[in-house]
């Protein structure tokens, strides 16, 4: 059983509209030309979406074109048209880079969208409900899910291969085989 893909999903917390998957955050301008340093969530790099959509609370979706893609010190940096200088680059920061869910390709065979798994109930494999699947958040690259018990606790899971058993999208089921004592610290 494969790890669900990275694609999107990276907080439901956020103003993602119906219909579009988060794949990354414009964190910052880089340098004077309008080029932006971005947190960037997809297994697939910038350099495959050729059109993002610039997310900003209160406003609808504004689709750009990707002129160019790099990466700096292990970030990637985008530059957009229409963005060219510092000033029109840090008037972005904050702004989510989505895409629209029917132009992503279906995922492989035992994989799915982050986005997708947004909702689903969590359990353990004795059948047992944890919650359901909150947010997902990505400290250091490092992707955490969070988790809301029923009564409204928070658990934050290490959402790696070996602790995700199964996941049923038509069920809107996730399995987790958390690691020993997890639960214990934020249930006790």
């Amino acid at each position: 059983m494969a790890a669900p893909s990275a694609a999107g999903g990276a907080s439901a917390a956020r103003a993602v509209p119906e219909g579009y998957v988060e794949l990354g955050a414009v964190a910052r301008p880089h340098g004077i030309r309008g080029e932006l340093a971005v947190d960037w969530y997809a297994d697939a790099p910038p350099a495959e979406f050729p059109r993002l959509w610039l997310i900003r609370r209160g406003a609808e979706p504004r689709a750009v074109e990707v002129l160019a893609s790099r990466l700096h010190k292990g970030r990637p940096l985008l530059t957009l048209a229409g963005v060219d200088s510092r000033d029109a680059a840090e008037a972005l920061r904050g702004a989510l880079l989505c895409v629209p869910r029917a132009e992503l390709p279906e995922p492989p065979e035992g994989e799915a969208y982050l986005a997708d798994l947004m909702g689903a109930d969590v359990v353990l494999p004795d059948g047992s409900r944890v919650g359901r699947l909150d947010h997902v958040e990505q400290p250091a690259g490092q992707e955490i899910w969070a988790i809301r018990t029923d009564d409204g606790r928070e658990i934050l899971f290490p959402a790696q291969a070996g602790f995700i058993r199964s996941f049923d999208l038509a069920a809107r089921r996730v399995c987790i085989e958390p690691p020993p004592g997890l639960l214990d610290v934020y249930l006790a």
